[in-house]
């Protein structure tokens, strides 16, 4: 019998990671590398992709570098085809490809609205769709929605909030159609407020106002978030499905 230690293993396991360039993607893919799995880095930014690459080959895991537009149905389907070609299998998704924008709804064009849809909704479903057919002994999909998928945050961002809201229906629908018929769990994580090259991008002072109002006093580490990911790609996991895992530090009961 295993230990409970071994059920956060990823040993041997083949894990696609889209939006690996950087930050949270990145702190997942050598995440799961030091648990003993092969990743398989996706994203648009090549050159940012080697460098994660680096790092999850001093974890000890093989990298596998496939530059993607998740937008582009082709694409993720040419991205599982590589994955197969080199590892013959796919265990696991994180769905970690996406963008944040902060415009007031009477000053959002439509094709930006539809942009950011097309990005972190679509092109989860996309990706989800395409994994989904080459695990043929189960797996484990990982969607990255957020804690703006469930509640506000002050800020204007009716399309980033959709489309993480759209991720957890998502979730559940595909958990409901290929958790017993395909063995594959699809579970949903709603990360708060982390240390990323999206939270880069906030105002001065707008951090510290987030900080001060979640209980646990401070915003998250990559490190904090990917350990959650490693946990619902894991058997750690196994009789979750069609679940949302809030990592936020507390800030939604706040």
């Amino acid at each position: 019998m295993s230990s409970i230690g071994d059920r956060f293993r990823l040993d041997d396991r083949v894990v696609v990671v889209t939006g690996a360039s950087s930050g949270l993607g990145a702190a997942t893919a050598v995440a799961a590398a030091q648990v003993g799995a092969h990743v398989v880095l996706a994203a648009r930014r090549s050159s940012l992709l080697e460098r994660t690459a680096t790092k999850v080959e001093a974890a000890s895991g093989r990298a596998l570098v496939v530059p993607t537009d998740v937008t582009q149905v082709e694409d993720c389907r040419q991205l599982v085809q590589q994955a197969m070609a080199v590892f013959g299998r796919i265990d696991g998704l994180v769905n970690g490809a996406g963008v944040a924008t902060a415009v007031p709804a009477l000053s959002e064009s439509p094709d930006d609205f539809r942009a950011v849809l097309d990005l972190n909704l679509m092109g989860t479903y996309w990706m989800a769709q395409a994994a989904a057919e080459a695990m043929t002994d189960g797996g484990s999909i990982v969607n990255v929605s957020s804690v703006l998928g469930l509640a506000g945050a002050d800020l204007p961002q009716a399309a980033y909030a959709s489309s993480k809201a759209g991720v957890l229906g998502l979730t559940r629908d595909l958990a409901a159609q290929w958790s017993g018929r395909r063995s594959i769990r699809v579970n949903a994580l709603a990360p708060g407020f982390f240390e990323s090259e999206m939270t880069d991008q906030c105002q001065p002072g707008y951090l510290d106002t987030i900080a001060a109002r979640t209980p646990l006093g401070r915003i998250g580490s990559p490190d904090e978030l990917a350990a959650a990911v490693v946990f619902l790609l894991s058997d750690a996991s196994s009789f979750m499905t069609g679940a949302t895992l809030v990592v936020d530090g507390g800030l939604t009961i706040a």
